[in-house]
């Protein structure tokens, strides 16, 4: 079968058209739901991990700014020349409030070092090491508050250098070291969702807090960072969080927000797959959803097509059914629409046609026997109790060819055939012409009834007229025949009386006739006509006494009766404008 040859039954084709009309809107609302849930989810995850960076960075600069607050108090009071050993005692409780602090060094107004502390080192004071050049000293005096850059203790631990100077001159500034390994329980503590966490990158993109510490003690060695400065440089500048792979190659949104001060940068990360879960969730339902829509509209479309292509068969099946002549064919279909309408109109047009084909095999059959306009009468009737057999007046008509027998053994059978053929057909023109009932014809002869079935008014001089009618049509037939040698006359015998009429023979073959001494007598009368001759019984010559040229033959021995029988005849020559005899005359 060729491609298209599959769409071109209805069927196919109302369930391919129904299945798109649903489908297609389903699958592009399903599309367009999808593209906004999708962009909804983004814009909230990127306003999430906006906060939960901002956050983050919050809480570092929180304890970035503890320690800075502590300092702070370190700076208050001015520097006299001999040694405050409360300094020193406010040095020590400091170590101890902030245990990120390694060590601090406090300078007078003139740089000099007067005291320094440290948890790993030896204590010094009253030194007086000019440190009026110290980087953090210079920064501090510069801005108040000077951090610098990290640098990693054995390469391992991560420290900064925090200066901070008094508000006066005198007061000198101190200078702090900041172990960074302890932001640790800071970095822990912030949680991304379930599984996502941050991390704190220095200016140049080395990590220095992680919830994995032992990532931090390798912070300074760039393998270690780089696939975390690589997850800062891929948000950049820009708006919104970013998606990049972490350091074991999974895929992450990331945030980012700076750690004022030092000049850092937290990071918030969050496994694409968790982000995304919501979108995939909403993704998953609508695939289901258009999934699940989409067999619906399947299992719609072929209820649909079904539903109407079936009618449809069924009218298809019923109207072959029909011309294939079976009438009695009836479709049911209840659908309550124009479906049913239609099987109700076709079920009501087979029934017109059975009866059509009823009144037409009705005609038929009437038609065998009866004129056409007799057997219409009879069918308009609505009743063929007339055919039944009774017992009624009719009148008998005879008639035949003269000489026949010898023609038709002479000549060839074409030549008999066809001077039968234009004899039967000039006669059933004018038995039809005359509503008169055909009752048989053998060889050359022909019966003809009158007043029956149908009864006629005037029988008897219906018959007259119609035997003159046949002998002047024959007549002329045998003017044509004899100029081409056929020696061919034609009788024609008449005769009125009661006789048995009725149907005889079986179911498939029935034939309308007459029985009684009546068609006897009207035999015997048309053998006894010489050519162009009509014998009538007395009957008949009365009731048409003085309207038609009958004349008195005398009586006549009939085969079949024991007494000479009243012959009266109507000559051809009598009927012709020139004849002696004159209508209405009885000799």
């Amino acid at each position: 079968m060729i491609p298209q040859d599959r769409f071109r039954g209805l069927f196919h084709k109302y369930l391919f058209a129904l299945f798109v009309a649903v489908a297609i809107p389903l699958a592009f609302n399903g599309v367009i739901e999808a593209w906004f849930g999708y962009r909804d989810q983004r814009a909230r995850l990127d306003q999430w991990l906006s906060l939960q960076s901002a956050s983050a960075a919050a809480e570092i600069h929180d304890f970035i700014h503890g320690i800075t607050s502590q300092l702070g108090w370190l700076v208050q009071l001015p520097w006299s020349d001999e040694f405050d050993e409360r300094r020193r005692t406010d040095a020590l409780r400091l170590l101890r409030q902030a245990p990120a602090i390694v060590s601090l060094t406090l300078l007078d107004g003139n740089g000099l070092e007067r005291l320094y502390i440290s948890r790993i080192g030896l204590n010094r004071i009253e030194s007086r090491t000019d440190r009026s050049a110290d980087p953090a000293l210079v920064g501090a005096r510069a801005a108040q508050i000077w951090f610098s850059d990290v640098s990693y203790n054995r390469g391992s631990e991560p420290y900064l250098t925090v200066g901070i100077a008094g508000n006066r001159p005198a007061v000198g500034a101190v200078i702090a070291e900041v172990n960074l390994k302890l932001i640790w329980d800071v970095i822990s503590a912030i949680k991304v969702g379930k599984t996502g966490s941050a991390f704190v990158l220095d200016r140049s993109g080395r990590l220095i807090a992680h919830p994995d510490i032992s990532l931090v003690l390798r912070g300074a060695e760039e393998a270690t960072s780089k696939p975390f400065r690589a997850v800062r440089d891929a948000i950049g500048s820009k708006a919104g969080f970013a998606t990049s792979r972490d350091a074991q190659g999974h895929y992450v949104a990331a945030s980012a927000a700076p750690v004022q001060g030092p000049d850092w940068t937290v990071v918030v990360v969050q496994p694409l797959s968790e982000a995304y879960a919501p979108i995939y969730s909403a993704l998953w339902r609508t695939a289901m959803l258009l999934a699940i829509s989409t067999m619906l509209a399947g299992i719609l479309a072929y209820a649909l097509a079904h539903r109407m292509t079936e009618p449809i068969k069924l009218l298809e099946e019923g109207t072959e059914r029909i011309g294939a002549g079976s009438f009695d064919h009836r479709i049911s279909i209840h659908t309550g629409d124009e479906f049913q309408r239609l099987a109700n109109s076709f079920n009501r047009m087979a029934s017109e046609l059975a009866l059509a084909q009823q009144h037409q095999e009705r005609i038929a059959k009437l038609k065998r026997f009866l004129a056409p306009q007799v057997a219409d009468l009879v069918d308009r009737a609505g009743d063929d109790s007339v055919l039944d057999g009774r017992r009624t007046e009719v009148v008998v008509v005879f008639c035949d060819l003269r000489g026949f027998t010898a023609f038709s053994a002479g000549a060839a059978p074409e030549d008999v055939m066809s001077v039968l053929s234009e004899y039967y057909e000039s006669l059933g023109r004018v038995i039809t012409k005359f509503e008169a009932t055909l009752i048989n014809f053998s060889g050359d002869g022909l019966m003809v009834l009158v007043n029956a079935p149908v009864p006629v008014v005037e029988p008897a001089l219906r018959a007259i007229d119609l035997a003159i009618d046949m002998q002047t049509n024959v007549q002329a037939l045998i003017a044509g025949w004899r100029s081409r040698g056929y020696h061919i006359g034609f009788g024609i015998g008449l005769a009125s009386g009661p006789a048995t009429v009725g149907r005889i023979g079986y179911e498939d073959r029935l034939d309308y006739t007459a029985i009684g001494s009546v068609v006897n007598l009207a035999a015997r009368l048309c053998a006894s006509a010489a050519d162009k001759e009509i014998l009538i019984d007395a009957k008949v010559a009365a009731d048409v006494k003085g309207r038609r040229p009958v004349e008195d033959l005398g009586g006549r021995e009939i085969k079949g009766f024991d007494e000479a029988i009243p012959v009266f005849g109507i000559s051809f020559e009598a009927l012709q404008p020139s004849g002696r005899g004159m209508p209405g005359t009885i000799r």
